[in-house]
């Protein structure tokens, strides 16, 4: 699997694989202690970079680093992606095991370790059970522009209340039962296999009101994913568009992408609301996932500061500045994916057909030079996504590089959904 296909939205590869690294995890999490701080203190700070709606943070491990981690209520055990950070840390009596059993004949070499320790900002915590990827196969650094190094999620917000100030990008974390006034509605939760679940009301054209049973899961950056209804798969709204969701271990990952006219979490109510519709048999009937609904991923999150209380299955929402942004699709068609070497360097991985990038005549492959003849390289993502959906008919600029040639191309951007 080649960057071009790893780099786009690695959500529904992490869905597949993290459900099977939870149940191998499960028999390490025996010797699993909580994050702790020394001394007195029962609260501590992090701040961190948000790009494509996702968290990074520092973590330390076995106190070298500090790596970029993604901090992810959508999985359980430590998960290392990248590869290189097992020579860093020299780690040694690591269990290798082959994860089977999705695709034909696809095996995921891996490795288990219950050795190893973690330390985010003043908390630390020993033995944290561990899946060590062999190959990157979420391509989280060409997916995010910056070096990933894996996902860190149960054992850190099960440790805490954690605060999730998107406004000032800020993670807060305290120990239960410390002495805090939370800001916020109150919202339910129920935790299941490590992960936060909330109920929401979906009010839809064709179905009418569904009350819908999600996983909170803000390392997944789309707003809305709807997969089952009744264990069969979620009705495609008849506004949609085909779309490629992601890639699974067996292939891409096919479906449409579409509008929920509202969605109501607690007292809050969203309009208009980008959702993906993933082929089932891509996606549901492969994990072990029952009696859910879909996922609830990050562009609805960031448009709160949100604070979760596993300890009393207690999530609190307060709307931030950003909550009345408008839900946008990309409007030009195109993916990105970031390779450094050693210079960050934008390439197109993928061409929607009928798209206004097809009909401008770009091209998989083409490395993107300037963007309305600002250097690429003076961009970021969220830059570059910003403005591949910043309005409909706005004319947008491309100097691409392909194969040696320099191109100019004007893409006229088209509000497709």
């Amino acid at each position: 699997m080649n960057s071009l296909m790893r780099a786009v939205n690695f959500f529904f590869l992490k869905v597949i694989l993290i459900s099977i690294i939870i149940g191998i995890c499960s028999a390490y999490a025996l010797k699993a202690q909580q994050f702790s701080f020394h001394g007195s203190r029962t609260k501590g700070a992090v701040n961190f970079t948000l790009i494509r709606n996702l968290i990074i943070i520092p973590l330390y491990i076995n106190n070298k680093g500090p790596y970029n981690f993604i901090l992810d209520t959508g999985v359980g055990p430590l998960v290392i992606t990248d590869t290189t950070i097992v020579k860093d840390l020299n780690l040694k009596d690591l269990r290798p095991i082959k994860i089977t059993g999705l695709g034909k004949g696809i095996e995921i070499d891996a490795f288990l370790s219950n050795e190893l320790s973690a330390k985010v900002g003043k908390a630390s915590i020993d033995y944290i059970p561990t899946a060590i990827l062999k190959t990157d196969i979420l391509g989280l650094s060409n997916f995010m522009g910056i070096r990933i190094y894996g996902l860190l999620g149960y054992y850190f917000f099960n440790s805490f209340t954690v605060e999730i100030n998107y406004s000032s990008k800020r993670v807060i974390f305290s120990l239960p039962g410390t002495k805090k006034k939370i800001k916020g509605d109150i919202v339910p939760l129920q935790i299941i296999n490590n992960k936060p679940y909330i109920n929401v009301e979906l009010d839809t054209k064709e179905l009418g009101i569904i009350n819908a049973k999600v996983v909170v899961d803000n390392g997944a950056s789309h707003a809305i994913s709807l997969e089952t209804l009744n264990e069969k798969p979620f009705p495609v709204p008849a506004n949609s568009i085909p779309a490629n969701l992601g890639i699974g271990l067996s292939g891409p990952i096919s479906g449409n992408v579409g509008r929920v006219p509202k969605i109501r979490i607690g007292n809050f109510v969203l309009k208009d609301v980008i959702s993906s519709y993933p082929i089932y048999d891509d996606v549901a009937a492969k994990t072990f996932i029952l009696n859910r609904n879909g996922n609830l991923g990050a562009d609805i999150l960031s448009r709160f500061n949100v604070t979760f209380d596993y300890a009393n299955e207690i999530m609190y929402l307060k709307q931030n500045q950003s909550f009345k942004r408008p839900f946008e699709h990309d409007m030009s068609g195109i993916e990105v994916y970031v390779e450094e070497d050693p210079n960050k360097r934008y390439f197109i991985s993928r061409i929607e057909p009928n798209s206004p990038a097809q009909l401008a005549g770009i091209h998989e492959g083409d490395e993107i030079i300037s963007i309305n003849f600002s250097s690429a390289k003076t961009l970021n993502l969220n830059d570059i996504t910003k403005t591949l959906r910043s309005g409909d008919g706005r004319g947008i600029f491309l100097s691409i590089n392909r194969n040696g040639e320099l191109l100019i191309k004007l893409i006229k951007l088209k509000k497709r959904i």
